[in-house]
């Protein structure tokens, strides 16, 4: 996030197309003054800083966030967590579901199956299954070497963390 006033107000300016007076009119301050602040000439108030900082924030955490969406879904994520998983085999067998810590690489197409479920509303229970989908293809089956008709399923998620 642009840290000066010159900078805050030059990102601020460019979402208001260029015209000093429409990010006036926005800040509820003369067209005179947002010149001044861009050329370094005045401070803002602190209720005016605080005005910026606001539209700042609110302007810059989508595109943060959209960066992070890009990259997540490019390269995939880390996944760190403890839960309770149960397993059902081929044989009909079930092993008793067990706590675990697990930490592992996702590729970038589970990234965006969990950002296109969260967009379309979806439950924690069914971004939990995504994740258990994930988690039984590369981590217990090792993406088709091993354990093959393992079925994993997450239960009782302790934590969990996401490393991009």
């Amino acid at each position: 996030m642009p840290q000066s006033v010159q900078a805050r107000m030059r990102f601020l300016l460019k979402g208001a197309k260029g015209s000093t007076k429409q990010l006036a009119q926005e800040l509820g301050v003369s067209q005179r003054t947002v010149q001044r602040w861009l050329k370094g000439q005045a401070a803002p108030k602190p209720a005016a800083a605080k005005a910026i900082e606001t539209k700042v924030r609110t302007k810059w955490q989508p595109k943060v966030k959209n960066r992070v969406r890009r990259q997540a879904e490019k390269s995939g994520f880390m996944l760190h967590m403890s839960a309770t998983f149960g397993y059902t085999a081929a044989g009909k067998s079930t092993d008793d579901p067990r706590p675990r810590i697990i930490t592992q690489k996702l590729p970038g197409d589970v990234a965006r199956r969990l950002y296109e479920a969260v967009d379309a509303g979806a439950s924690q229970a069914e971004q939990e299954a995504i994740l258990a989908d994930a988690l039984g293809e590369h981590y217990f089956r090792q993406n088709g070497t091993r354990a093959r008709g393992l079925d994993a399923e997450v239960n009782d998620v302790e934590w969990m963390d996401i490393e991009l």
